[in-house]
């Protein structure tokens, strides 16, 4: 085991697989574990975005709909799975999927600097790793996005029965998870989405991960419609509009 936070009472109590497929995935082979993901190409020498999504959500979830106004903004899609969601192989784990999302992008032949990265929700620690891991991006977005996991994991966690205790994840959050630290590195240009009423991951964590980013490129839209999973349905307009500015910015 990698990390305590992989452990079933930990990783088992918040990760929620699902089970809808794809009928053609882009399938990654990771460590004897296959990824069903979707890889969609519109623009050989164009931007790809490299989408992970929320956690009761699945890739299959986005396709077509998503990844078509995507396609419409110019962009190329690569649609990450996660281990034991969709058609994908493994178990679900916090820490042993960290590197997954790197070995996608390499897998696709995607250039960092032609990579716009794209989390929400849960998919925002996975996009702020890549993002870490491949600085050179040319963006990253964060929609719905969690600040300090700590205050999310220990919300579902049972420690008790595994006899781990409060201050043992909390330095494994630190460890793996320390977005303060990984943002603060993060130079270059930045969109923040988050509903004002998103009961589920407050707003504040959308305000802290804007604080500590490091990029000078960098816009946090508070939307005053919907919450957290109705954020683009209530704001479509906007979201998109917001979206395809920033794709635009980067094209320039």
């Amino acid at each position: 085991m990698i990390s305590i936070l992989d452990h079933p009472s930990i990783s088992g109590k918040y990760l929620f697989p699902q089970d809808r497929t794809l009928k053609r995935p882009f399938v990654v082979r990771v460590n004897n574990i296959e990824l069903a993901c979707f890889h969609r190409i519109v623009d050989e020498n164009g931007f790809t975005l490299i989408h992970f999504h929320g956690n009761g959500e699945a890739v299959a979830d986005y396709v077509p709909h998503m990844a078509d106004v995507f396609e419409d903004m110019g962009l190329n899609q690569l649609f990450v799975e996660y281990r034991e969601y969709g058609g994908s192989s493994g178990k679900a784990k916090l820490v042993a999927m960290l590197a997954d999302g790197e070995s996608v992008m390499q897998a696709a032949g995607i250039a960092p600097t032609k990579a716009v990265v794209f989390g929400r929700s849960i998919g925002s620690l996975y996009a702020i790793e890549l993002a870490t891991r491949q600085p050179s991006v040319a963006g990253l977005i964060i929609e719905s996005g969690i600040a300090d996991p700590y205050e999310r994991f220990l919300t579902y966690a049972d420690l008790r029965s595994a006899g781990i205790s409060e201050s043992d994840v909390q330095a494994e959050v630190v460890k793996h998870f320390n977005h303060k630290s990984k943002l603060s590195g993060y130079t270059h240009p930045l969109l923040i989405l988050h509903a004002e009423n998103d009961f589920l991951i407050d707003i504040s964590h959308a305000e802290r991960n804007n604080k500590w980013a490091g990029s000078k490129q960098k816009r946090l839209v508070r939307f005053p419609k919907g919450d957290h999973n109705t954020i683009f349905r209530a704001n479509m307009v906007q979201y998109i509009a917001e979206v395809k500015e920033f794709v635009e910015g980067l094209q320039r």
